[in-house]
């Protein structure tokens, strides 16, 4: 969810959230199918895929989750340094409950392991 309300601006009086543009991409897409090919599109959309289908398991796959986890942080951590470099606060503050979430994930499956290891 954190990553859905990714912000972004651009050129002039142009912004939205990731999840707007998310349903014009997939509206899009539908239409004309090699538009959604790039990949700032297919990586993020991969994990957000991934991530869903950790949800529905009984068991959480570690592999899955961290890997879903990698792909939507590329753009994440893109957005978040674009922020930086054109001091947008709003984009930059808008990567920071993602990066604190993707924290906490990596915190939990590190525990996990370590729990693991050491039965």
């Amino acid at each position: 969810m954190a990553f859905l309300m990714g912000y972004l601006e651009w050129g002039k009086n142009r912004h939205a959230f990731i999840f707007q543009i998310e349903t014009e991409i997939l509206i899009k897409g539908f239409t004309d199918f090699k538009s959604i090919f790039h990949p700032l599109i297919l990586i993020p959309f991969a994990g957000q895929l991934m991530i869903l289908v950790t949800i529905f398991q009984k068991k959480i796959s570690r592999v899955v989750s961290l890997a879903g986890l990698a792909c939507l942080s590329t753009f994440m951590i893109l957005l978040f340094i674009i922020g930086l470099l054109t001091l947008n606060f709003k984009v930059t503050g808008s990567t920071i409950p993602f990066m604190i979430a993707g924290i906490f994930v990596l915190k939990y499956h590190w525990k996990k392991k370590k729990l693991q290891m050491n039965n």
